[in-house]
């Protein structure tokens, strides 16, 4: 986590990662007066704007320019805080540094708990402090407790946990295949998931079986290059290429099989490529699919793609229509209007915005409401 006024050292985020006529009161280049008024926060900037100056300039090489920074930030008022904190656009770094810079302050941890945008790595860092609100909050977002195990671990040996938070998180992570054996509430879990046997022997060695199965089937997806990020390029393959390429398809499936739900949500977000996603997007565990979507090695094709999938589950689809960044993306605003699956309310948001030849489309797309159908054409009549 970064340390609030912990510098002076390069600044992690480039310049335009705000609008240019902000970018003078955090530029170093910049004199001083301009970087003080951004570090007084005098600026009328939006809140996520604001947020992510005063963390630009925490970095600052003027000692009271930095200082000042790091109080600013420590005393936004509540209306810029409680936007900035939520923003899913927010840069994750900034989020980071945020967590820590309000530590003492629960109500604005809990923001950025529920911020998909939020690091794992600092959710897990929140989960450890002694707040009971803050563990039940992190313990009901099982995509996080299998994606980053630390956070499990924080609960687990957290006293402000509850006793039964503690025993339904290790209960689930047990059912879905995360093995953290050196925790003695993981042992517990397990008795009570899978049962006492009479031959202890027999069951550790055929759970020992079952790791060295999925450990074999990861070793073969890497030798298999699922983890090449180089062919998550969007290339068109010949028809000649989809038929070699589709026997290798189905081993890799046929080895993504053999992984338990942890795995398979490790292999979804972090480790697999382009051909893995669009395997797990298959998945019939919802996590899985969400897991996917949330990755940050996945395309904005893929997402339209997803987007464009009326057997998507409403999850999935509602972090990306919730996306702000995602939804900037043309494609995938027409995909969302034309989905049958998504919210009427949610499709209208996005229609306004689409040009006359996709209106004329969604106007004739039987599959909608018929609500947005009508609403299409209103729409064209007003082009025309």
């Amino acid at each position: 986590m970064t340390e609030p006024g912990a510098g002076p050292s390069a600044c992690p985020l480039p310049l335009d990662v705000l609008p240019a006529n902000f970018q003078k009161h955090v530029d170093p280049k910049a004199p001083v007066p301009l970087r003080m008024m951004g570090a007084k926060a005098l600026v009328p900037m939006g809140p996520k704007d604001m947020a992510t100056a005063l963390f630009m300039l925490t970095f600052d090489a003027d000692d009271t320019v930095r200082q000042t920074a790091v109080n600013s930030a420590a005393g936004l008022p509540d209306r810029i805080l409680a936007v900035a904190l939520r923003d899913e656009a927010a840069d994750p770094q900034v989020l980071d540094y945020y967590a820590a810079a309000l530590g003492e302050k629960p109500e604005y941890l809990e923001m950025l708990i529920l911020n998909p945008s939020t690091p794992d790595e600092t959710v897990g860092r929140i989960a450890a402090l002694p707040h009971e609100r803050i563990t039940e909050l992190v313990s009901q977002n099982q995509l996080r407790l299998l994606r980053h195990d630390p956070i499990v671990r924080a609960l687990v040996t957290n006293p402000a946990t509850r006793p039964v938070t503690v025993d339904n998180v290790t209960d689930f992570c047990v059912r879905s295949g995360l093995v953290l054996a050196d925790l003695p509430a993981f042992q517990a879990a397990r008795k009570r998931v899978l049962g006492t046997t009479a031959d202890e022997a027999a069951a550790l060695a055929a759970a020992a079986a079952a790791q060295a199965e999925e450990a074999a089937a990861e070793q073969a997806l890497e030798e298999m290059g699922a983890t090449d990020a180089a062919r998550d390029a969007e290339d068109r393959e010949t028809p000649e290429q989809e038929a070699a390429a589709e026997g290798k398809r189905l081993t890799i499936a046929q080895k993504i099989s053999k992984l338990s739900i942890a795995k398979k949500i490790e292999w979804a977000n972090k480790k697999g490529n382009k051909e893995v996603r669009t395997i797990l997007l298959r998945d019939p565990n919802k996590l899985v699919q969400l897991a996917v979507v949330q990755s940050p090695r996945i395309s904005e094709g893929e997402i339209a793609k997803v987007a464009n999938t009326r057997t998507a589950p409403g999850e999935v689809l509602q972090h990306i229509y919730n996306n702000r960044q995602l939804t900037k993306n043309y494609t995938i605003k027409v995909n969302l209007v034309n989905n049958p699956k998504v919210p009427v309310a949610v499709a209208m948001r996005f229609l306004v915005l689409l040009r006359s030849s996709e209106l004329k489309g969604v106007s004739k797309n039987r599959n909608i409401s018929p609500a947005l159908q009508t609403q299409a054409r209103k729409l064209l009549e007003k082009k025309v």
